[in-house]
């Protein structure tokens, strides 16, 4: 009776340990998988924002990585739509993005996720509009002809996964950086 108890004993030790390692594997591997999606919303979405913002792309694109609200408060959006943006006078053929992920969290079972990330835009190519020359050099003074510098920030951002893709409810800048 004694070795009968004892075999049940380790049996149930050892499939107790196999559950928790396969739950802890489950949850690893979800984490990593909303990790990997909520980046690659991150970086493709902030780029389109900046192209939307500097180059005069679709801003319809942006649904797709952005809650309209959000869309809707967005300061720097804006502008660049109602044709008030600092790259108005400007044609931007393209620009370096950079996007750095420093922090996620989300739980497997959730739909928010928080995250902070750096963003910067080192270089931006590009020139004055002949057009605009004489209201760059007015604005921009001697420093006219190369596009002004994008300011880079750390951010805390929020999503939110909606019909199973993440959407960025809220960005909120947390410290401007110099370049």
């Amino acid at each position: 009776m004694t070795k009968l108890r004892r075999f049940i004993w380790y049996l149930a030790s050892r499939l107790l340990l196999v559950i928790v390692l396969l739950g802890l594997f489950t949850v690893t591997f979800y984490f990593a998988m909303n990790a990997t999606n909520v980046y690659i919303v991150l970086k493709d979405g902030m780029a389109k924002r900046a192209q939307v913002i500097m180059m005069d792309e679709k801003a319809t694109e942006l649904n797709k990585f952005f809650q309209s609200s959000y869309l809707q408060r967005d300061e720097n959006l804006l502008l660049a739509l109602d044709d008030k943006s600092p790259y108005q006078y400007y044609t931007i053929r393209g620009i370096d993005h950079r996007l750095e992920l420093t922090w996620m969290w989300c739980w497997p079972w959730e739909s928010t996720a928080r995250a902070e990330f750096v963003e910067r835009i080192p270089r931006i190519d590009g020139r004055v509009n002949r057009t605009y020359t004489d209201a760059a050099k007015q604005l921009y003074g001697e420093n006219y002809e190369t596009p002004p510098k994008w300011q880079a920030g750390r951010y805390s951002v929020t999503l939110v996964k909606e019909n199973n893709q993440w959407h960025i409810k809220g960005i909120t800048l947390r410290e401007a950086l110099a370049e």
